[in-house]
């Protein structure tokens, strides 16, 4: 399939994830973009913004299998990732893979259950494994973990330590959706839409795997010239010599930024990536691996601000 087709059918998975989610067009471009660059997501928003129903409805367009898991404080590693059960009948243990075995993993509420147990998806979400009793497994392929929490509660809940947050490729910000999409939503609603049955919703299967692999390698192959790779560096080093910024971007956050530049680059017909394809993905990929310093958040600065000030004052490459 050619990389025009190939975009063609990424359009068409937008078409169908808004046959049940109005107004989250930026959020569905934003999954896409982590998908094809094999990356992860964190969505927060207020309840009721249509999160779980964005993940589910994006990953049917897609035809992909699904898991959820709610997160809650109770919630042990071996929960997500599997663990090892006595077979009375072999007398021997057997490895019970976890719902993280999925290609889509639905992780809801990430916040509040304690590091221990996000920390069981440290390894699935950079090495696309699970490692149990000295063995290694391989997670399927695609696999991509899109992680919801709550930015207004705070009873119950546990931050996310850098090294969790270093591992999403992008930090989406979910809005309450404008006058006229929310009046679209009590539409369908009146009209007997229901959020539980995509399938009567009309949501229906747009690309293969196949075609997913194919889109990934594609994307990966956007060109990037040696003007564009310094363009990067400088906006992170502009990041960590900020005098509101206590831990800037990481060369780990310089290759999240490339490789979803080039996504977006990709899904836009461009060969190669413009500074305007960086400049876009800058504060979703940064928002949350930027730490600010306690003073400047007394103030009221937030990281989208200066991330913003940053490409503002870096220099453009001609």
């Amino acid at each position: 399939m050619s990389d025009d087709a190939l975009r063609e059918s990424m359009n068409r998975v937008r078409e169908e994830v808004g046959k049940a989610v109005v107004g989250q067009d930026g959020a569905v471009t934003g999954l896409l973009i982590a998908l094809l660059a094999r990356g992860h997501v964190l969505l927060e928003g207020v309840p009721g913004v249509a999160k779980t129903l964005l993940v589910r409805s994006f990953s049917r367009a897609l035809g992909l299998e699904t898991t959820r898991i709610q997160f809650t404080p109770d919630l042990m590693p071996g929960d997500v990732s599997g663990s090892l059960v006595y077979d009375a009948r072999a007398g021997e243990f057997e490895f019970r893979e976890g719902p993280v075995f999925t290609h889509v993993l639905l992780a809801d509420e990430i916040n509040r259950t304690p590091p221990k147990t996000q920390s069981a998806l440290l390894e699935a979400m950079e090495e696309r494994q699970v490692s149990a009793d000295g063995v290694t497994r391989p997670l399927p392929d695609p696999f991509l973990v899109a992680a919801t929490q709550n930015p207004v509660e705070h009873d119950g809940t546990y931050t996310l330590p850098e090294a969790q947050l270093d591992r999403f490729l992008l930090k989406l910000v979910i809005e309450a959706p404008s006058r006229d999409a929310e009046v679209s939503v009590l539409r369908r609603h009146a009209a007997g839409f229901s959020p539980r049955d995509l399938e009567a919703a009309g949501v229906a299967p747009a690309v293969t795997i196949a075609d997913v692999h194919a889109a990934q390698r594609a994307a990966a192959a956007v060109a990037a010239t040696d003007e564009m790779l310094a363009y990067v560096v400088d906006l992170a080093r502009a990041t960590r010599s900020s005098p509101s910024v206590e831990l800037g971007a990481s060369p780990r956050a310089s290759t999240a930024l490339l490789a979803a530049a080039k996504a977006w680059a990709w899904l836009g017909g461009y060969p190669a990536i413009t500074p305007d394809h960086v400049q876009t993905m800058l504060v979703p990929v940064w928002r949350h691996r930027v730490r600010l310093r306690t003073e400047a958040e007394i103030e009221g600065v937030t990281a989208d601000a200066i991330l913003r000030q940053v490409v503002q004052q870096t220099p453009v490459p001609l």
